[in-house]
C-alpha cells in the first residue's frame, strides 16, 4: 500500500477504473471483477458521476450505481478507498456540468445514494470550470468535508496555471491528488509543468488512460488493426515511427520478463516517483489478472532507460 500524497489514505498501487461497470461490463461482470480486485488485496476504485451518459439509453450515475449495489451486496465497503468525480457533462443538459458551490452540494447528495454510502474518500473536480473562481469549489468540498460526507479532494484535467492557484488558496481545502492524461505515449504535458506541481505540494498522482486507450497491449499495428475494436479509432494518431518505436521497446522489455505489453506499461508508470496508482480498466476477470501482472512486475534500470528514450518527448541530457 502506498500513501496517497499526504492524506491519510493508503491505496494499492493500482487504480481499478469504474468507467466501464454497468456498460461494457454488465452487472454480474462488474461484481466479480470488484470481487477480484479486492479479494487479491487491492482497495482503489475509480468512478464519476458522469459514467456512462454517453452509452444509448444512459444519463449518467450507471457506474456508481452497480458499485453501490455490489457494496450493498458484498459487504466490502471498508475495505475500498471510493473516488469519484464531479463536474463533468451529463449528457445533453448543460445546467448539469461544472463545479458552482450548490451543483457540487447536490450532485454530492446523488453519488452518495447511488454508491449507497455515507462518505466519499476522494472526490475529485473531474474538469475545471474556468468561468468560476478556484476559491468556489473549495468552498463546496469544505462545507463536504466538515458534514464528513468527503474525506479528500482531488483534481483532474486542470491547467498548471488553475492547479497551482488553487494550491496557493488559504483557509480552504487543498486538492490531494491530481488525475492527469499520462503514459508512455503522452508523456509532455505532465512531465513539462503538471509534475513539477504535484512534487513541490506532494500530491498523489493517479494517471488515466494508463495503457493510451489499448495501444499499449500492442493490439493496434497497423491501420488495418484499428477496427479491431470500437476504440481503434482512437489510437489511430499513436501509428507514427514514434509510436512503434514504443511498442518495440515494450517487446524487448516484456519478452525479458516473460510477461505482456500491458503489465510493462502499468510498470514503468508505477516505477515514475511522482506516480501513486496509475487508473485501467477491465471488462473481465481474465483482464485484470493482466494488470495484477503489471502491479507485481518489478522493471530494472536497463528496462526504463529503454521505455524512457523511446518514449521520450525530449532529448536526454548528455552527462559532462
Amino acid at each position: 500500500m502506498k500513501k496517497l500524497g499526504q492524506t491519510t489514505l493508503e491505496v494499492s498501487p493500482l487504480m481499478l477504473g469504474g468507467n466501464v461497470f454497468g456498460w461494457t461490463a454488465d452487472e454480474k461482470t462488474s461484481f466479480a471483477i470488484l470481487d477480484a480486485f479486492v479479494d487479491a488485496g487491492y482497495n482503489f476504485v475509480d468512478t464519476a458521476d458522469i459514467y456512462s451518459h454517453w452509452a444509448p439509453g444512459h444519463t449518467g450515475g450507471e457506474s456508481e450505481t452497480v458499485i453501490g449495489k455490489w457494496f450493498r451486496a458484498s459487504g466490502k465497503r471498508s475495505k475500498v478507498v471510493i473516488a469519484t468525480k464531479v463536474g463533468g457533462p451529463m449528457g445533453k443538459d448543460d445546467s448539469k456540468k461544472g463545479l458552482k458551490k450548490d451543483y457540487i452540494l447536490r450532485e454530492v447528495e446523488d453519488s452518495l445514494r447511488r454508491l449507497q454510502t455515507d462518505h466519499i474518500d476522494l472526490y475529485q473536480s473531474h474538469f475545471d470550470d474556468t468561468t468560476l473562481p478556484v476559491e468556489e469549489p473549495l468552498e463546496a468540498y469544505a462545507a463536504l468535508v466538515k458534514a464528513g460526507k468527503v474525506r479528500f479532494i482531488g483534481a483532474s484535467n486542470f491547467t498548471p496555471a488553475r492547479l497551482r492557484a488553487a494550491l496557493a488558496v488559504e483557509g480552504l481545502p487543498h486538492y490531494a491528488s491530481l488525475q492527469p492524461l499520462y503514459n508512455l505515449m503522452e508523456r509532455e504535458a505532465f512531465e513539462k509543468e503538471l509534475e513539477p506541481i504535484c512534487a513541490e505540494h506532494g500530491l498523489g498522482v493517479v494517471p488515466y488512460y494508463s495503457l493510451a486507450a489499448g495501444f499499449l497491449t500492442g493490439k493496434y499495428r497497423t491501420e488495418a488493426d484499428l477496427g479491431k475494436s470500437t476504440r481503434g479509432g482512437g489510437v489511430k494518431k499513436y501509428l507514427t515511427p514514434k509510436g512503434l518505436g514504443v511498442l518495440k521497446a515494450l517487446d524487448e522489455v516484456s519478452a525479458r520478463h516473460q510477461t505482456d505489453l500491458a503489465s510493462v506499461a502499468l510498470a514503468w508508470l508505477m516505477a515514475r516517483p511522482t506516480v501513486t496508482a496509475p487508473i485501467a480498466s477491465a471488462t473481465s476477470v481474465a483482464q485484470l489478472q493482466s494488470l495484477f501482472k503489471g502491479a507485481q512486475l518489478e522493471l530494472n534500470s536497463q528496462d526504463i532507460v529503454q521505455l524512457d528514450l523511446a518514449s521520450a518527448w525530449k532529448l536526454p541530457v548528455a552527462n559532462g
